[in-house]
């Protein structure tokens, strides 16, 4: 299946930890492919916004236009749009969006920064409710924005004060067009009871609403007492795009993006002097290497150097390699590996045959009773029930093949003293 692609329309925080940088490092981390379209540059860090220089909305469009024409985008996350003549340019040209292959648009209406510094002029509010609630799939404020759409067109908008009250604010934005809203609910945390909080000491939960217009949906998470939240709603609406664009449900894909913010949240370093950014990497697997070179970073490590070189050192290898080692003395090493091997697929065999799972095959090693200390059998017990008998069995087998016809003929007749050390089939 290939990569999914998402289109992002944002803009970019030089800190890193929200609008596009962070949009990126999310998308990356769900294995989308990224693209992106610049509405503005600021001026901020942790600490706060000092400045915005909105890019020209027509070179916007053009960005916009030049991805879609291309790159065959699943998706695309609306963030900071900055100006009503931006809009005005996403809309057009995000008219006509199904047609071009695009499935969902998720938008977060970045109007408000988790620092309550506004980011889109009050002129623009109508425009974007009016222009692009219509072809969004699921809308994303936080409290703050919330009411700033509600009152452009006329509510009354009290601040909530429990979990109900954020369930029909959820309702009342979901009647201005998006197919679903989730209401955020991290500036709102809740007590035990789903009422707003008074003190630190009472703050218990915070939830989000889902509202798709049938049922409400609540994601409840306990509250987090840490200051690394700068970017939260953008890498939640970034998670949620992704993950629509891998055919998930729109349930299955904001819980999942509210479970990778939450541990974003968890496992975050403080960078920075204010509010930090989350962790957006906490579930990718890191490996210090690249694809197909892990023999080359093995080698290259100094506790696995020496022990290497001495094998490559060794009398036997070298004759090996230069072709001076006497025939016999392969010979030997050949009938030492077979019987061992031979050994090891009957010991397995046997066990297989007379248990019923793999549990049950290595229960000597577990048993209690099994006497470790002076015996000197047990290094033969831990070598039968390792990890890697299965590739040793499998390999030796395949070898078994190729050795020369008088020692597959009949075992039995090989030479023990070309092999003290193995253990032949009449021991």
């Amino acid at each position: 299946m290939p990569r999914p692609r998402v289109l992002v329309i944002a803009g970019s925080d030089p800190s890193g930890g929200a609008g596009l940088e962070a949009d990126q490092k999310v998308l990356a981390t769900h294995g989308v492919y990224a693209c992106t379209a610049t509405t503005a540059l600021t001026v901020q860090n942790t600490l706060g916004v000092e400045d915005v220089c909105v890019t020209d909305p027509e070179f916007v469009g053009r960005q916009i236009k030049a991805v879609l024409e291309d790159m065959g985008i699943r998706g695309i996350k609306l963030g900071m749009l900055a100006s009503k003549q931006t809009i005005e340019v996403v809309a057009r040209e995000l008219q006509d969006i199904k047609s071009k292959g695009v499935d969902h648009v998720v938008l977060d209406p970045v109007m408000v920064s988790t620092s309550l510094h506004q980011l889109l002029p009050p002129e623009a509010v109508r425009d974007l409710r009016q222009r692009l609630l219509p072809v969004t799939t699921i809308l994303t404020p936080n409290i703050p924005e919330a009411q700033l759409l509600l009152r452009d067109v006329g509510h009354e908008v009290a601040d909530p004060a429990s979990l109900e009250d954020l369930k029909k604010l959820a309702q009342s934005l979901h009647e201005l067009g998006p197919r679903a809203v989730l209401l955020k609910g991290g500036h709102m945390p809740l007590t035990a009871n789903y009422q707003r909080a008074a003190s630190e000491e009472e703050k218990c939960v915070v939830v989000d609403v889902l509202f798709d217009g049938k049922e409400f949906q609540v994601m409840e998470t306990k509250y987090l007492r840490s200051k690394n939240t700068h970017g939260t709603g953008c890498s939640l609406a970034s998670a949620i795009a992704a993950n629509l664009s891998k055919e998930k449900s729109i349930l299955a894909s904001v819980r999942e993006a509210a479970h990778y913010v939450e541990a974003g949240i968890k496992t975050s370093e403080d960078i920075g002097k204010g509010n930090g950014p989350i962790n957006h990497y906490h579930s990718l697997p890191l490996t210090p290497f690249a694809r197909g070179r892990f023999l080359e970073y093995l080698l290259g490590r100094n506790d696995v150097a020496t022990i290497w070189n001495q094998f490559l050192n060794h009398d036997f290898v070298k004759k090996l390699s230069d072709g001076s080692l006497q025939r016999r003395t392969f010979e030997k090493y050949l009938v030492q590996d077979y019987l061992y091997l031979i050994q090891f697929a009957r010991c397995h065999a046997l066990a297989a045959y007379k248990s019923r799972n793999i549990d049950s095959i290595s229960k000597i090693y577990r048993e209690p009773s099994s006497v470790r200390e002076g015996n000197p059998y047990w290094k033969w017990v831990e070598n039968y029930v390792a990890e890697d008998f299965v590739e040793a069995v499998k390999n030796g087998s395949c070898e078994v093949k190729n050795f020369p016809e008088e020692f597959r003929a009949d075992e039995h007749r090989l030479d023990r003293d070309a092999c003290p050390r193995s253990i032949t089939s009449e021991d």
